[in-house]
């Protein structure tokens, strides 16, 4: 082959690699603490609620520019107004979200929500999910949201979120509700999985419990069993894990995680998973971000 032919071709080789390569997206789960609005007390409220302020919303913006994920799960938003205001603030910052889920149920005050690129072509959130609490009826007070994007062509990817309950302190053991939510999430997962094996499929949230504790084994389920769900261990760039500091006691926890389905494992890049670490992060939220980079193509 001629000099000139070969240089010509290596140069087209050159311009055509990144069209061949396989697309890369973010997935990042945040809770981005109380984006409400102000209200009185309430009956048997021990405090009004404030509205986030201004200069943590600022910030907060900022973290999840700095991220630039492709789809974004948020626990603790506000009414569907906060949340309209939320997507007016991400669209100026250029971050070009054109789909999302916001979901109603039984707290009033906080919400899952989620942001994406690219287009849902399934809902099945669920706002009314009962179980029993020894005898008496209660329902999973943030729901179960579940969304399917379509990345690309031949791409679908399917985004669980869930927030359970908090550390507070409850009549029935908050623990015990924690757990029960835990296994109405692991109910659906199952559906999923048992449905459709090959199902990309994520699960994001403030599940407000460490790793060795019932609920984290509950929705990981058995190692090597068609229906675990990998915990990704995200750490930040010096080896932390956690991701959500409390105050009161001084303490360093890792309540949000990203678990990730067989099928979906194959295709995680684990070195472009983090928990993100910012010297502001304090200043938007009590708890850090975490993302995962998937390789959008189904491998086997």
């Amino acid at each position: 082959m001629k000099p000139f032919l070969s240089f010509v071709l290596l140069a087209w080789l050159g311009l055509l690699a990144p069209l061949l390569a396989a697309q890369e997206i973010v997935v990042a789960t945040y809770n981005v603490q109380n984006y409400v609005s102000a209200s009185p007390k309430g009956p048997g409220d021990k405090y009004a609620t404030r509205a986030k302020p201004e200069k943590e919303i600022e910030v907060l913006i900022q973290i999840i520019k700095e991220i630039n994920p492709d789809v974004l799960g948020v626990c603790e938003m506000g009414s569907p107004e906060r949340f309209e205001d939320f997507k007016k603030r991400l669209n100026a910052a250029g971050l070009g979200y054109v789909d999302s889920e916001y979901l109603q149920a039984a707290d009033e005050d906080r919400h899952l929500a989620l942001v994406s690129r690219f287009p849902i072509v399934a809902r099945n959130s669920r706002g009314d999910v009962p179980y029993d609490l020894n005898g008496k009826p209660e329902k999973v007070k943030r729901g179960i949201l579940d969304v399917t994007v379509q990345v690309n062509p031949g791409y679908q990817l399917r985004l669980v979120g869930v927030h359970l309950k908090s550390k507070l302190p409850a009549p029935e053991g908050e623990a015990l509700i924690r757990r029960m939510e835990a296994q109405q999430l692991r109910k659906h997962l199952d559906g999923i999985l048992t449905a459709a094996p090959e199902t990309n499929l994520v699960c994001f949230g403030d599940f407000n419990d460490s790793k060795n504790e019932p609920p984290i084994q509950e929705i990981a389920g058995p190692k090597k069993s068609p229906g675990h769900m990998a915990d990704l261990w995200a750490r930040d760039q010096y080896g932390d894990k956690w991701t959500h500091y409390w105050r009161t006691a001084d303490e360093y926890s890792r309540l949000d995680y990203l678990f990730v389905s067989p099928a979906l494992f194959r295709e995680v890049v684990l070195e472009k998973s983090r928990v993100y670490r910012s010297e502001y992060w304090n200043d938007a939220s009590d708890h850090r971000p975490v993302f995962t980079t998937i390789t959008a193509e189904n491998r086997k």
